[in-house]
Formats: structure tokens, sequence, C-alpha cells
């Protein structure tokens, strides 16, 4: 979508410095039949500008290109109505630009989810004094698998873990029947105050979608919009506080296991293999079952205390699972590069969700 963008910018852009070249006779123009003045021919090379420089910011991934072509729209319009004969055409073009203009300008607003998701952790972004690392008396009473993975994660002699930042890429489906979506995500969690902010941006057919889920005190929200204008789930209440609890737990065990000491957990052995873990934050309890092979790796994370919504208001219990695979190393430490979520459902497992890892950072004191 971008790469269109930047390509009708630029044709569109360019295709208007035809009116500035007639206008001052620099070659001929034989599809502008209608004169030009050399006034006019002045405003069809700032809109060709205002296009050209959109393009480019798009290009260098610079938000505010919007504003340029906002400006080159009207312009652009005025002029084509002057010579509607010969420029017609063009409205297509500037009615095109004009969708994801508007996007973008309300993506710019406060209200925004990017700009909600960066508000909200810049608060919690706060320097912290504990210099501590996670010691072997730290994990004595944890079960042994819990122990070993913890040695294999490279836990243990590191910094203990106040927050961390995530970066996603992947795809996503709401339904069993849905195309995949394109993905781009990134979440920040925090431990000493416990918080979650995970902020989506997604695509389907061209069409964008972003997210907000917020787990910030007692409670948790998840908003999707789609093209910043139509809101499509607003999901929050018990069952959408619990449910993110379950997901802040299993955060710690696949992204931030240094965090697994914490005492609010409460273990019990099953096998060499398997643990059940319950978590409590803020009054609420979950509970989930973590599977380890030979090495330590835990390969996946099952729950029973998550619900499934497709709009925020409908909920439905269904065991839920995130089997991750492909360890890598990251500053010393051990994390999944490639990732699932599934919902076991009486009709079948379904498996909405699929993402890469691309990068984590651990305790930062400001806004990446």
């Amino acid at each position: 979508m971008k790469v269109f963008l930047v390509l009708i910018l630029t044709i569109h852009g360019l295709i208007h410095l035809m009116g500035f070249i007639k206008a001052f006779n620099l070659a001929p123009i034989e599809k502008l039949v209608k004169p030009i003045s050399k006034p006019s021919g002045v405003f069809w090379l700032l809109s060709a500008i205002l296009f050209v420089i959109s393009a480019g910011l798009i290009f260098f991934k610079i938000d505010s290109w919007w504003i340029f072509a906002a400006l080159g729209i009207p312009l652009s319009q005025i002029l084509i109505f002057q010579g509607w004969s010969d420029a017609k055409f063009g409205t297509i073009a500037n009615l095109i630009i004009l969708i994801p203009v508007i996007v973008s300008g309300l993506n710019s607003l406060p209200t925004a989810y990017g700009n909600r998701y960066k508000t909200e952790v810049e608060k919690r972004l706060t320097p912290f004094t504990d210099t501590s690392v996670v010691s072997e008396n730290d994990i004595r009473h944890l079960p042994a698998p819990v122990i070993k993975y913890l040695h294999f994660a490279g836990a243990v002699g590191k910094p203990k873990v106040h927050n961390f930042r995530a970066v996603f890429a992947g795809t996503m489906k709401r339904t069993m029947e849905s195309s995949w979506m394109k993905i781009s995500s990134q979440q920040y969690n925090f431990y000493d105050d416990p918080a979650r902010l995970f902020y989506i941006d997604a695509s389907l057919f061209g069409i964008p979608f972003d997210g907000l889920h917020l787990y910030l005190g007692e409670h948790a929200t998840m908003e999707i919009k789609v093209a910043a204008l139509f809101t499509v789930a607003d999901a929050r209440g018990p069952k959408m506080d619990q449910g993110e609890t379950v997901t802040m737990f299993n955060d710690m065990c696949l992204l931030a296991p240094a965090t697994l000491i914490d005492k609010n957990i409460q273990w019990e052995c099953i096998d060499s293999a398997m643990v059940k873990g319950t978590f409590t934050n803020r009054g609420q309890t979950i509970s989930a079952t973590l599977l380890f092979n030979e090495k330590g790796e835990l390969v996946n994370f099952v729950s029973f205390d998550r619900f499934h919504s497709l709009d925020g208001i409908t909920y439905s219990n269904y065991p839920w699972s995130t089997p991750v695979r492909n360890y890598r190393d990251s500053g010393g430490r051990k994390v999944p590069n490639y990732g699932e979520a599934i919902w076991h459902m009486p009709q079948g497992s379904f498996s909405y969700a699929r993402f890469d890892i691309i990068e984590i950072d651990y305790n930062l004191s400001e806004f990446k």
C-alpha cells in the first residue's frame, strides 16, 4: 500500500509539472490545449512540489507526509477545475490520495491509538534504582523444570526485569474462514506496577486496521478501528480483565522469564516436563500449564482462563495455547523467535495469530 501511495504521489506530482512547463513555454505540451497563465503555472509547480515532498516523506517513514499532501490536494483540484477539459482525470488521483491523508490526519490526533499508547508508556518509563540480579537464591523455591528453564533462558545472573519492549511481525485472522492479514505490533510490559500496553497496526486488502490493548491497574480494554474511523471492537469488563491477566502471565513466561520469581505466582510441579502456575494480579487469579522439552525450553503455554470475543460483547471460554519455537539469543537472554496463538474450539483448533519476534529490549527508561 505504501509503495502504491509513493508511486501515485510521485506520478501525480510530476504530471503537475506539465502545467508549469506550458505556462512558461519551456517545452510543447500537446495534451494541454487550454492556455495557462504564468501565475497559474507557479501554482501548478507548487502542487507538484507538495506531492513529491509527500512521496519522499513516506519513503523515509516520516509521519508528517500527510500535511504536504493535504495542502496539495485542494490546490491541485482548483487548478484542475480551471483546466477541466484537459485535467479532469487528475480528480481521480486526488480522491485516491485523500483517503490515506484523512486516515493519517486522524492518526495524528492525541486520541489516536498510537498516540494514546505512547502517552501511557511514557507515564511508566521512570528510572528505577534496583540493579540486583536474579540469583540462585531467588529461584530455589521454583519447580525443577522452571529452574532449568531460567538457566536455559539466561535469566540467572542477569538483572531483574522491570520492563520490556517487544516488536512483532506476522499475520492474524478473526475467524477460521477469514483471510490472513499482515500485522506489525509492539508492546511494553511493566512489572514494578504491573501493566501491559500493546499496539497493533494491520491491513487487509489494503484497508488499514489498528488496535490498542491496555491492561492498567485492575482493568483491561481492547479497542480496534478500521481506517482510524470505525470502531469494530471495544472489549472491556470482568472477562476481559481476567483474559488479559492470562496474557500478562503468558508474556512473563515467554518473554520475561526472569519475572517468574514473582511472589504472586504459586507453582505446582506435575512432572519433569510440565508445571502449573497460578498467577494473581490485583484480585484476578488465573492458572496455566507450562510444557518444557528436554533442553529446558518452554515450548507451550495452555490456559483455560481466557475468553474469545469478536466484538467485545459476547464471550466464549475455550482453552488457549501459545506454542513457541526457534529460541535465539538476545543480549545474553534466550527468547523464542516464532510463536502462535490458538483457540481450541469444539469445531477444531483455530490458530488465529502467527508472529515473529523482531526485537526485544529490557529495562528501558526512554520510549523507543
